[in-house]
């Protein structure tokens, strides 16, 4: 059990609840996907506090404890919400892992804060034309369009990212399409460090079940989130 120190973030008339747990490694800040909440993070988060690095989580508008309904949130308020809490803390934040929808938001914030770590766990991107529509049946039907990712603005974003960039795939994810994972691992061209990730058998969610059920594959993840996260230094 890590030590946890829960906050209330106000945002657009709403409540953003969330927690964070302190380290001398530095600190990271999670952000969920959609219909999920922090907790989905409990282990990540674990794994971190072992390897001396604290950690932010919190439940996005219309999740979790965090009040508001997911109609009133989008992607482009999703990324503000999380810029909320980066201004709540009272710590230099790290490093960002966005999980699924949540990598979107990583990568937006890449560009706006100052990041030495990107982790992007089973990571969606989306076509600008749906950053700011709200989430609901007109989202839906922009980013069923075939292949509507393809324009997405989290390629060039993620060019001009010039720190560690770790790409967590799981090799038979249902949500995710698979290009999406070698394509932004292509596209980060500045990076200081990059890997791409595949972990073998698994589904969308199923990445740290099968991580932990080999030895081998567990020790390979740990060897990757301790690279990426560590400062230039100490790589």
């Amino acid at each position: 059990m890590i030590n946890r120190e829960y906050f209330d973030v106000p945002f657009a008339g709403h409540t953003l609840r969330g927690d964070s747990s302190y380290g001398s490694n530095g600190h990271v800040l999670m952000i969920h996907g959609g219909s999920k909440d922090r907790e989905v993070f409990a282990h990540y988060r674990q794994l971190l506090d072992e390897m001396g690095y604290g950690t932010t989580a919190f439940d996005c508008l219309g999740h979790g404890a965090s009040t508001g309904s997911m109609s009133e949130s989008s992607l482009d308020s999703r990324t503000r919400q999380a810029l909320a809490v980066i201004a709540h803390l009272n710590v230099p934040l790290t490093g960002c892992l966005g999980s699924s929808m949540g990598a979107y938001n990583a990568i937006q914030l890449s560009a706006r804060v100052d990041l030495r770590s990107l982790i992007l766990l089973v990571p969606g991107v989306y076509t600008p034309v749906a950053a700011t529509v709200n989430f609901g049946p007109a989202f839906s039907q922009i980013i069923r369009q075939e292949k509507s990712w393809q324009d997405s603005d989290g390629w060039p974003l993620l060019a001009g990212f010039r720190g560690k960039i770790l790409i967590v795939a799981a090799e038979r994810d249902e949500v995710i399409p698979q290009e999406i994972p070698a394509k932004l691992h292509n596209a980060a061209m500045e990076a200081l460090w990059k890997t791409l990730f595949i972990v073998p058998n698994a589904g969308h969610n199923s990445v740290w079940k099968n991580i932990t059920q080999s030895a081998a594959l567990t020790e390979k993840a740990h060897a990757f989130f301790r690279t990426c996260l560590a400062p230039v230094d100490k790589a």
